[in-house]
Order: C-alpha cells, then structure tokens, then sequence
C-alpha cells in the first residue's frame, strides 16, 4: 500500500513522496477510492463529528458575510471612498495569496482546533473593534484598514486547518462528502449572510448588530473544545516538519511532479483570478443593462441566483454521486463555469441571465469540490497542509485579480467585454490545464 495516497495497488513515485500521475482516482459517486467500501449519501452529515462542525462552519461563515454587509455600509456612509472600497476588497483576499502557504504549515505542525478557534477569536475580535469605534464614532480609515487585514488573515488562517479537520473527521472513504458538504453548507453561509445581515442592520442598526454578530462564531469555537479530533488523529505516525516560511515553500518544489494535482492548482486559480469575485461587484451594472434596474428585487435575484447554484450544485454532487474527482471532470466543470459567465456577459435576456448565474454557480462548485478532494487525497500526510495552503492561495488569494481583469478593465472597455473576455480567457486556461494533465498521463 502507498503510504501517501493508502491506495492498496499504487506505489509512489521515487524521491516525491507524492502520488504517481497514473494513481487510480477516488470516486466521488461513492465517496471512496477505487475498490473501497461504498459510501452513503451524505455520508459527512451522518456522521456524528462532522455534521456539527458543518453547521458550525456554515454559521461561522454566515457571519463573516454579514459583518461585510454592515461595515461595508457603514464605511461608505462615513467616508464616500472609492479607494477604501477597492481596499475591502483587497484586504479580504490578499492575506490568502500571502499566508495561505505559511498557515498550511501551521496546520501540518499544530492541533488544528486550536488554529480554528484563533481565527474564530480573530472574527470576533474584529467585530467586537467594528462595534466599539462605530458606538464612540471615532472611527478613522486607518483603524479600518487594520480591521480589513486583521479579518482576511483570520479567513486565511481557518482555510488549511478546515480541510485537515475534515480529512480527520471524514478519512479518505467520506472526504469528498465531506469536502463538498462543506462547501455547501459554507455556500450556504454566503447566501444567507446578506438577508441576516441587512435584518440586523435595519432592525439593530449596525452598532448594536455588529455586536450581535458576534454570537454566530461561538458554535464552532464551543464545538472544537468538545471534539477529539485535532486534524492528525488519522496519521498520527506522519512526521511533522518544522514551521518556517522557506520550509513551507518546499512544497512548490514537491508537488511540481505530480501534474494531476498541478493541474488543479491551476485550474482553482484560472477561475478566481479571470471571474473570482468580480460578479457581485458588476452586478449592479449588469441589472440595469438587464433592465431590472441597478436596486430592488430584481437586482436581489441576480445576486441570490448565483449563491443558489453553489447549494444546489453541492445537493445534486451529493444526491447523484456520479461525477467523480478527475481531472476531466474538474476540466469540464471549470469550462461550463466559463463558457455560462461568458454567455451571461453578452446575454440582453434577464431570465436566462438569472438561469445562467445558476449553472455557473453549480459548476464553480463542482469545480472547486472536485479540486479540493483531489488535491487532499493526492497529498501526503506530512505535507498536507502545505499543500491545501497552496491550493488555497491559488484558489482564494488570486480573487484579487479579478478586480483588475473584470472591475479596472471594465473602465476601459465596458464590463460587458470585460467580463466576456475574462471568461473567454477562462475557459482556454482550462483547457491548456487540462491539455497537460492529461499529456502527463498518457506518457506515464
């Protein structure tokens, strides 16, 4: 059996530690590796200690969603700033492209609980900073900023150490269960934080609904200090190297080998820097050029259908269970996302954009699902919180470039070229990924 994958008829590649390109990919219609035990539908949420820390995890995220809505707002009624809007931006996504890498050591080295509950401690003492300074209204754009930073490093920090606690929860027959029910389950949060969000912030006012904000992070943190699992539990015989910044950037070194799992990498950083997080800020734009007006319901259905096709992507993933985590399918659900953002760039009819922002939604989802499970089943144990930190820079901290080849572009050329050419560009990306992928496999 392969030490770094546990696949019973594969043996790693000399010298890598990694998985050989031609290992036999897991199947997510079971849930498990080739020649495994079949595995249930919904198999993470029958299990006992990974359900609570999904509905944790999506209520934890939930918040972070809504603390953007009321500080978002309440920075613009104070400042009228388009540079600090930009910045918000900004500071949500490059701590991730920075300190993804570093916080994936963390995770490799540390209990995983307790790097979840720092971050978790992290949100809250930002909202708790935000509440202060908008109840003595001296809030200043410096002391935003800190707060801006101080937030993206608290979700950089969660990311690695969540997926080795799912591993730990789930092992390696429910992990794609787990991966994908748990980004339902945080698409969730994303869809929901906005209506949560503006209730309290009409209803509390953002003072007192900021502070209240508060309580939506202390689930997870309180079920972290009930749980056994730390994210090793499972390979508790893998050596654990050293924390450092050089020493977490060997693994660029190490996964270059494996081109299955370079592939995804690339493909997770295709769709967040050409679309990423761009479509929520354009979407104003887009609704009146639809008709529907830049405000209102119409404008609130675009911005929902979106977030609905990541929740219904996930439900269908989990009820059919017949896709499974390959590189072709991981291809071909990265095309779809591109070709349906391209369609919804140039489409004048406001009902098929809205079905369009739906499919693109269930196949960014089956996108970023089957990546990730990819990426963590290919992973050694001892480096697999580098390697999801890596995954995780690419897949999260290259959103900031999509608002250079969607927002900045867009004031030259229109957002309707800019966002069309952006998935133009993401769709021939996939392909060229794709392309080498698969060349590598077949010459293995």
């Amino acid at each position: 059996m392969c030490a770094a994958c546990g696949i019973p008829t594969h043996m790693p590649e000399a010298g890598t530690g990694q998985p050989a390109a031609t290992t036999p990919e897991p199947d997510l219609a079971t849930g498990a590796p080739a020649g495994a035990r079949a595995v249930p539908r919904f198999a993470a949420l029958r299990n006992r200690d990974c359900r609570p820390y999904l509905f944790g995890a999506g209520l934890a995220m939930m918040a972070d969603n809504i603390e953007h809505v009321i500080t978002y707002w309440v920075l613009w009624q104070k400042f009228h700033s388009p540079a600090l809007t930009g910045f918000e931006v900004i500071s949500h996504w490059v701590p991730f492209l920075l300190l993804s890498v570093l916080f994936g050591s963390w995770a490799d080295r540390y209990d995983c609980r307790r790097l979840i509950q720092g971050a978790q401690a992290l949100f809250m003492f930002v909202s708790i900073a935000w509440g202060v300074l908008f109840l003595t209204g001296s809030l200043r754009v410096w002391e935003a900023c800190l707060l801006l930073v101080l937030h993206g490093c608290a979700g950089s920090l969660w990311a690695p150490a969540e997926q080795l606690m799912l591993h730990d929860f789930a092992g390696r027959d429910e992990l794609p269960s787990a991966v994908r029910l748990n980004a339902t389950f945080r698409s969730l949060g994303v869809l929901f934080g906005p209506v949560v969000g503006s209730a309290l912030l009409l209803g509390l006012g953002p003072t007192a609904g900021i502070f209240a904000n508060v309580a939506f992070y202390l689930p997870l943190t309180l079920f972290l200090f009930r749980t056994r699992f730390t994210g090793h539990t499972r390979d508790q015989g893998a050596a654990r190297p050293r924390v450092g910044v050089l020493g977490s950037l060997r693994v660029l070194r190490d996964v270059r080998s494996d081109h299955t799992m370079v592939s995804m990498i690339i493909l997770a950083g295709l769709g967040s820097f050409f679309v990423g997080a761009s479509l929520q800020s354009v979407m104003p734009i887009f609704a009146h050029d639809l008709g529907a007006g830049s405000a209102g319901a119409a404008y609130g259905i675009l911005l929902f259908a979106n977030g609905a096709g990541g929740v219904i992507g996930g439900i269908l993933l989990e009820v059919t269970g017949r896709i499974r985590p390959t590189a072709k399918a991981a291809v071909i659900s990265t095309t779809i996302y591109g070709v349906t953002s391209l369609f919804f760039a140039i489409t004048t009819s406001y009902p098929l954009a809205v079905l369009l922002l739906v499919a693109g939604g269930v196949a960014n989802l089956a996108s970023m699902s089957i990546g990730q499970t990819v990426v963590q089943l290919r992973a050694s144990a001892a480096d697999r919180g580098r390697v999801i930190g890596l995954y995780g820079m690419s897949a999260n901290g290259l959103r900031a470039g999509s608002g250079f080849t969607v927002g900045l572009a867009a004031a030259a050329i229109g957002v309707h070229w800019s966002l069309g050419l952006s998935s133009a560009a993401l769709c021939a990306g996939t392909l060229a990924a794709g392309a080498y992928a698969l060349r590598a496999r077949a010459s293995g």
